[in-house]
């Protein structure tokens, strides 16, 4: 059993990202009590700001600590794993992504103005409503709702407000998060090289030059992250609970 657990002060916290198009609500698993995090996810897949990315795919990546768990509570939801494409629906109960797996979740509408054809449910295209939840572990760098906090204000900041994506800032956070991004599969050792990359760049690298993995300003629960971040010699510095030396070029705010 892990030993952070602790009185979760996001139940009940809804996370909005894309302007209204992706709302998180966090929750108690409803048949799952030992899950790290369980979100209802809504995507609202017509918006303007979910339409406009929804023919670009999000990177492939992997956990290597943690099974991640999707079930569809409404419409439909385009996972791919190791190549294969699954666009689950209700009816396929929960779907589990193994630690190691290359994987990414997307929409499966990419035309704004096409009617959705071929579901014998009446699904429009509308919206696609599932539960994501994710395995407990002891590890401190993990999938939890510190790093989907983190992350999905960061993708507001490049897909809403238009700043530039930047590589060290996004292995950063997903080094923090317990997940790393994927290589193609030709390259030998592909999963041990992407994670050791994502480790030298993300977090030794993007940490000396002044990337950190958790902000205060997006943060709800700044003592787990100021934790977490207290792990790494990379990361110490940027774990003032008092306030954070957060990055000029990313918030626009003095250091």
């Amino acid at each position: 059993m892990s030993t952070l657990n602790y009185s979760d002060p996001y139940l009940g916290k809804v996370i909005t990202a894309f302007e209204g198009g992706i709302i998180t609500r966090i929750i108690h698993h409803p048949y799952q009590s030992n899950r790290v995090f369980a979100y209802e996810v809504t995507f609202h897949l017509r918006h303007p700001r979910v339409a406009a990315v929804a023919a670009q795919k999000p990177p492939l990546h992997f956990h290597p600590h943690q099974e991640e768990y999707i079930e569809i509570v409404e419409g439909r939801l385009a996972v791919e794993v190791e190549g294969v494409e699954h666009v689950l629906s209700p009816r396929d109960g929960e779907f589990s992504l193994q630690p190691w797996c290359n994987h990414r979740l997307y929409s499966p509408v990419t035309d704004v103005g096409e009617v959705s054809k071929g579901y014998d449910d009446g699904w429009d295209g509308e919206k696609t409503v599932f539960l994501l939840s994710g395995q407990d572990t002891d590890e401190m760098f993990r999938l939890d709702t510190v790093f989907f906090e983190n992350w999905y204000a960061y993708q507001d900041l490049v897909v809403v407000k238009g700043e530039k994506i930047d590589l060290l800032q996004v292995m950063s956070m997903f080094d923090a998060g317990g997940s790393y991004l994927s290589l193609p599969t030709w390259v030998p050792f592909s999963r041990t090289v992407a994670r050791g990359l994502g480790i030298v760049l993300g977090r030794w690298v993007g940490g000396l030059l002044g990337y950190q993995p958790f902000f205060k300003k997006w943060t709800t629960d700044w003592d787990l992250a100021c934790r977490k971040m207290e792990t790494s010699i990379f990361h110490r510095r940027f774990s003032d609970r008092e306030r954070s030396e957060e990055r000029k070029v990313l918030l626009g705010v003095p250091a």
